[in-house]
């Protein structure tokens, strides 16, 4: 029997940079509703979970349709704590009560204009390469280390990060950034980036554009979704 593929959703309680932000209104619901929903729309998956430390989120969280298995320990949950074990925290607590998973989902609560269909593409991507072990989403970056990114050098002058400036623009590969949006694991890779870190295991990408791909840490951040998600909206939509 093959094993089920589920989506994680980690969302702490506190935040430094804006307070509060997992269950801010946003667009008429909670922040952290948008991406419960989207994950309940993509067909691909067959379990919506949560982990919190916080009891407003798990309120939030479970009536939105998502699982809240338990409250997250507090050694997993301060500031310095990495979101991997938290993840496969929550995935071995789900193993331990003999659910078989075979891939992750994890989706950032913090990036609500994604689609269910960006999450069903990261998925076929991951299924496209068999020989990858993460599939993580990401926009076409705005700044390039090939034409205006510098760093200090050695020397003690300052020189672009990578080649020389001369190459053209459509000779050089494509240069991404993280969006934080979405992570497909396989339930193997995902364990051995716990203890080994993300960057041990065959990665590869799902571009998003960048409109869908804001990471709301801040007030301005906030703000700028909004008004994104209203333009989306359009006049009399939802």
């Amino acid at each position: 029997m093959a094993g089920r593929t589920i989506a994680t959703i980690c969302a702490r309680g506190g935040s430094k940079g804006l307070p509060g932000k997992n269950i801010r209104p946003f667009a008429g619901r909670p922040l952290i509703e948008h991406t419960i929903a989207q994950a309940l729309e993509c067909e691909a998956l067959d379990g919506v979970y949560v982990s919190t430390d916080d009891d407003a989120i798990a309120d939030v969280a479970r009536r939105a349709g998502a699982t809240v298995p338990y409250r997250r320990p507090a050694e997993l949950a301060t500031d310095q704590a990495g979101k991997l074990p938290v993840i496969e925290h929550l995935v071995a607590h789900l193993e331990a009560g003999g659910a078989r998973i075979a891939r992750v989902v994890d989706l950032q609560p913090t990036s609500p204009l994604r689609e269910a269909g960006d999450i069903a593409a990261a998925l076929a991507a991951l299924a496209a390469r068999p020989d990858a072990d993460l599939v993580f989403s990401v926009s076409e970056a705005a700044d390039n280390p090939y034409f205006n990114l510098v760093e200090p050098g050695a020397d003690g002058w300052v020189h672009l990060s990578k080649g020389q400036g001369s190459a053209r623009r459509q000779d050089l590969p494509p240069v991404y950034a993280l969006n934080g949006s979405i992570y497909v694991w396989r339930r193997t890779a995902l364990a051995h980036a716990a203890a080994h870190g993300m960057w041990s295991v065959n990665a590869a990408v799902h571009v998003m554009p960048r409109w869908k791909s804001v990471d709301i840490d801040t007030l301005d951040d906030f703000e700028y979704a909004q008004w994104l998600q209203a333009r989306r909206a359009g006049p009399g939509r939802g």
